[in-house]
């Protein structure tokens, strides 16, 4: 195994490092008020989501950015869509499908690439832009945001991607990312204990 960059090993701290990474939460879209990033915020955001994996350099993924006035306009095409789906879904439904537009003042929708690629399997592209979910997640934290990553029956159904998100054929919904300033803290919840996720491969 090769020593550590003695560089990285002057700037970096992996004791801060990892902590700041265990200190991760999902808040509650309920839970995400004003404000939200700014334009510059909102690209240095952007700019840590984007070094993920890449098996090709094929950059598998892009952005829509959903704020502004465009939020309660996704919110109606959402809860159109969803009678249509469930004529009888409740009010209860409708609302918190609205909220999850409406209320946080930033969402990101990470939609993935999927074209046909002889090369790079589309597994491994999907993989690709989930991880571009998992560190906008980590850079809202650390610029002191809340976040929470969705995807619900829109994640999957053609009609809504297509004809109101504006997916081509070929792409596929990650999930959105809600970001805004969290009213309270994070809620923690039970973490899996790593060993006892783990074994020692045997040759068969």
């Amino acid at each position: 195994m090769a020593a550590p960059c003695k560089a990285a090993a002057t700037t970096m701290s992996p004791k801060l490092t990892l902590g700041a990474l265990d200190t991760r939460r999902s808040t509650p879209t309920r839970q995400l008020s004003t404000p939200g990033p700014d334009a510059a915020q909102l690209q240095r955001l952007l700019q840590t989501a984007v070094r993920v994996p890449d098996h090709g350099k094929r950059v598998p993924f892009r952005f829509l950015r959903i704020a502004g006035a465009a939020r309660a306009m996704l919110a109606d095409a959402a809860s159109v869509r969803l009678r249509e789906r469930d004529p009888d879904a409740s009010e209860a439904v409708i609302d918190k499908l609205r909220t999850r537009f409406v209320l946080p003042p930033l969402t990101i929708a990470v939609v993935a690439k999927l074209g046909i690629d002889e090369a790079i399997p589309e597994a491994e592209r999907f993989s690709s832009a989930s991880c571009v979910c998992l560190l906008l997640l980590q850079a809202a934290q650390a610029q002191g945001f809340g976040s929470q990553w969705l995807t619900g029956w829109i994640a999957y159904d053609r009609p809504f991607l297509e004809g109101t998100l504006g997916l081509a054929e070929d792409e596929q919904l990650v999930g959105t990312i809600a970001i805004g300033t969290p009213l309270v803290a994070a809620p923690e919840r039970d973490r899996p204990d790593p060993a006892t996720l783990v074994t020692d491969w045997q040759p068969r």
